[in-house]
Order: C-alpha cells, then structure tokens, then sequence
C-alpha cells in the first residue's frame, strides 16, 4: 500500500476477504433455543471463527488464482486485453505471495 501498486493492493486485498469469508463461522448460535434461552447483549452471540490451517489458505489463494486465470481468459476472447492483462498482473502477484514463480 505504501508503496501505491494499485494492482498489488487489489489482489492482496481480495484475497484476504476469501480468506475471511472463510473463516467466518455460518449458522446461529440460538438454533433451537427458546426466545427466552437467547443469549443477550453486545457480543452474546458470536461465534468463534475458524482458525484455518497454512495448507487451507494456500487452496484458497490458489483458488483465487485459477479463477484470475479463467477470468482473463474469458475477456482475452471478448477482445478486452487492458483487463486481462490486469488480471494476469494480479495471479503474478499472488503467485509471489505463494512463492511460486507462475
């Protein structure tokens, strides 16, 4: 970011949300409760987040990048190179993040 790589701080950042999202917890903690059994203030129904493993975010990240691939694949054929090759500036990115050398 401190550096101003826009194309950088779009891949890292977009990555970082798949993460999060896959971290987040689905379901509610009052499945079955009563009204009256529901927990009850600020924070009373939070749940835990998934911790994931290093093996789990380096799928997700991977994921992010064979869906960059087949995005720029896709507005390669639609004639739109400029964003394509966005993209493919973005899977370098991420693809230094993983340390590969893609």
């Amino acid at each position: 970011m401190k550096a101003r790589d826009r194309v950088a701080v779009t891949a890292l950042r977009s990555a970082l949300a798949a993460i999060d999202n896959a971290e987040a917890v689905g379901g509610t903690p009052t499945k079955g409760m009563a009204i009256e059994q529901s927990p009850v203030g600020v924070g009373a129904a939070e749940l835990p987040r998934r911790e994931l493993t290093a093996e789990q975010v380096e799928e997700i990240v991977r994921a992010e990048l064979a869906e960059r691939a087949d995005a720029a694949l896709g507005y390669e054929r639609r004639g739109q190179a400029e964003r394509a090759a966005q993209l493919r500036d973005e899977i370098a990115v991420l693809a230094k993040a993983l340390g590969d050398r893609e």
